[in-house]
């Protein structure tokens, strides 16, 4: 009986942070008692009944994890581990290799989604879509993207080892990285020059600048006027403002970099039922509020790039060009558990655009309501499902050259001794053979390429139906009279 009311005691020092102000004046002190007591009850009969072990600090936070998610989407439960990479990814720098990974299903290992260009993995030849067979010795099989993160990440200056394999390679290459401070650009151009920078610029007769936001970190803003600065250097007419697949960030960070292209107004304004309204307006200290903008946004763009969108729009400061928006117009607090070893991020109010719509999607909502953002009047570029896979394809060969090579990798199975004894053999008898008359190793497969070279620049050329169009509205913008020689020609 004790253990059970220490338990209890236990849990309802976790929950009272926000559900004990949340309830009070609500249900009476006696009733959320009894409602404590019957959570404490059912985890002792699971603790003692399951089919497999489990701990009460597993069930906690599963109980924490569906609470939150049956309120909405957005509200969850961030334990230790998840909290320590969630602060490293809004403060957008830790040390690390480089890379980002996922789990191939196929294989049960770690595969390279891509390595950052000018990080120690892309100087090393870690190249996307490589498998990690080890790390330090270790195997991966079976290794989370989590954990891999966290064996991958570390003090700078340390050092780590892979096993790679690559694409056509029979036996995993041996890298050893040295761990850097990774900063994790959030700001990016059309493509990059030789040297590994950035071109801002996408149509260099008409002067027309092309910036893209991947996410709205700390130092999105900082980046972003140093772009501009190059194009405004390189006497730029007018911008696109590619937001698609953003799905948000930092709300600060949003609000900063509305206000580099607005120079009055308000951005965004944020309602709650237990939170001060607050209205964020633009400061007149923009040196780029008079040139002609395209906005980019698709299905993806969230959040903190709705923000943005909607600010620009509602101003008629952009012409908002793509597909419409996510619909994730809900603001999240960070409230501190177990002094700050974890967190709950819990949905507390919504945003609001300037012209006073919601641009949150609720659960109930239907396209016919009016949230996110929604292209201008016949500025709507919708892609199919093959379509956007062939635009994201292409935009990431675009980005970095070596993506161009890969194709999608045979998964690694596992071989009894018998097997690997008959490839052996069957090695030895081809390598004589010159590479190229070699069957592919899969029928019904292509052969893998026969040697890894970079395409040149103008080799990974996509179509792009979305900047096109936006390209479109620019020009047709440049070409028209400015207003004062409007007034005047009309006038004479």
């Amino acid at each position: 009986m004790p253990r059970r009311i220490y338990f209890g005691l236990a849990v309802v020092a976790a929950l009272s942070a926000f559900c004990w102000q949340a309830t009070q004046g609500a249900k009476p002190k006696d009733e959320m008692l009894e409602l404590y007591g019957l959570f404490v009850d059912a985890v002792e009969k699971v603790e003692a009944n399951y089919v497999r072990p489990v701990t009460r600090r597993e069930l906690l936070e599963s109980a924490l994890e569906g609470m939150l998610q049956n309120l909405d989407q957005h509200s969850s439960f961030i334990n230790t581990s998840e909290w320590k990479q969630f602060r490293k990814q809004i403060e957008g720098k830790f040390g690390g290799i480089g890379i980002q990974v996922g789990l191939d299903q196929d294989a049960g290992r770690l595969r390279v989604i891509s390595p950052m260009v000018g990080t120690p993995a892309y100087e090393a030849g870690v190249m996307a879509g490589d498998l990690i067979m080890d790390i330090d010795g270790h195997s991966t099989e079976g290794m989370s993207p989590d954990k891999a993160v966290e064996v991958l990440t570390g003090r700078p200056g340390t050092d780590v080892t892979l096993d790679v394999l690559h694409e056509g390679s029979e036996q995993p290459e041996p890298i050893k990285l040295t761990r850097a401070i990774i900063e994790v650009p959030s700001v990016l151009g059309d493509h990059r020059e030789k040297n590994g920078r950035w071109d801002y610029m996408i149509d260099k007769d008409k002067k027309i600048g092309y910036i893209r936001i991947s996410s709205f970190i700390q130092n999105t803003a900082e980046e972003l006027r140093k772009a501009l600065d190059e194009l405004k250097d390189q006497d730029a007419k007018a911008l696109i403002l590619d937001l698609r697949d953003n799905p948000g960030g930092l709300l600060s960070a949003a609000i900063e970099v509305s206000d580099t292209f607005l120079d009055k107004g308000d951005i965004v304004s944020t309602k709650g039922r237990n939170t001060i309204p607050k209205t964020y307006t633009a400061q007149k200290d923009s040196t780029y509020e008079d040139l002609p903008m395209v906005v980019l946004v698709n299905q993806n763009s969230a959040s903190a790039s709705e923000i943005v969108s909607a600010a620009l729009q509602d101003h008629k400061r952009a012409t908002i060009v793509g597909q419409r928006s996510y619909g994730k117009g809900s603001v999240q607090n960070i409230l501190e558990l177990e002094d700050g070893d974890s967190v709950l991020k819990l949905t507390v109010a919504s945003y609001f655009r300037p012209s006073g719509e919601n641009i949150h999607r609720f659960r109930d909502s239907k396209t016919t309501d009016k949230w996110g953002v929604s292209p201008d009047p016949g500025m709507e570029v919708k892609l199919k499902p093959t379509e956007y896979i062939e635009w994201f394809r292409g935009r990431r060969a675009h980005d970095l050259p070596e993506l161009a090579k890969l194709n999608p990798k045979k998964p690694v199975e596992a071989k009894s001794d018998a097997d690997k004894a008959q490839d052996n053999k069957v090695k030895a008898e081809s390598k004589d053979v010159e590479k190229q008359d070699k069957p592919p190793a899969d029928p019904t497969k292509p052969a893998p390429p026969l040697k890894v070279v970079a395409p040149a620049a103008d080799s990974h050329k996509f179509v792009d139906k979305v900047v096109d169009k936006a390209l479109e509205v620019l020009k047709a913008k440049l070409a028209a009279p400015a207003p004062a020689e409007e007034a005047k020609a009309k006038a004479a």
